[in-house]
């Protein structure tokens, strides 16, 4: 005969339950773990940075006070104490910091990206005359022979280990040709010019 005293699930105490439900000591330590990261983070950010960050004015302070901080022991106190203001977010102000902080990466890996790429183009113009032509053809308003020249430069500044002045430049040009291209105002020009020609072949 079943015992009339036993619920289907076991026990069935409320005050298990709750008991049950509270986060266990390792699980805290880990959230208190990566709010003092996250505070970490914030301090090791420019200072004009942090002020746009969405959060608590104390919170702010605690982390813009830190950065001031040069003495080893001062500073490992002040983080600790970041820490502490951290743990007083709730959930959703912490997910909107480290969505900014997030923001950051995105941002940070694509402007690296976009760097290494313009890298890659200088090196190609000064060991193939061939990317010079196409970068002309494709940049009309370039100057040709400023262009030979620094690239003439940059060759010998290579050659004889001198400092990169003309090097720098041509990527300077790059940048300012990249910068051009992915203005919206640039591609709505160049949408005008297609319709234009569609209007001519009409």
């Amino acid at each position: 005969m079943p015992n009339p005293n036993r619920g289907a699930c076991g026990f069935q105490s409320s005050e298990f339950e709750q008991e049950y439900e509270r986060p266990s000591k390792s699980e805290l330590k880990r959230q208190m773990t990566a709010l003092q990261v996250l505070g970490a983070a914030l301090i090791a950010e420019p200072r004009d940075r942090v002020k746009r960050v969405p959060m608590p004015e104390d919170v702010r302070d605690a982390i813009l006070e830190c950065q001031l901080i040069t003495n080893h022991e001062g500073r490992r106190r002040q983080l600790q104490f970041v820490g502490k203001k951290m743990r007083t977010l709730d959930e959703a102000e912490v997910a909107l910091i480290q969505k900014t902080i997030d923001g950051w990466k995105g941002a940070s890996k694509a402007d690296t990206a976009a760097m290494h790429a313009l890298e890659r183009r200088r090196e190609k113009l000064l060991t193939d005359d061939k990317v010079l032509t196409t970068l002309l053809a494709e940049n009309p308003e370039l100057d040709a022979q400023h262009l030979r020249t620094l690239i003439r430069n940059a060759r010998k500044e290579q050659a004889e280990n001198k400092p990169p002045k003309a090097y720098r430049e041509i990527f300077q040009i790059l940048k300012q040709i990249d910068a051009k291209k992915n203005k919206p105002a640039a591609e709505e020009d160049a949408f005008d010019g297609e319709e234009d020609d569609e209007n001519d072949d009409a």
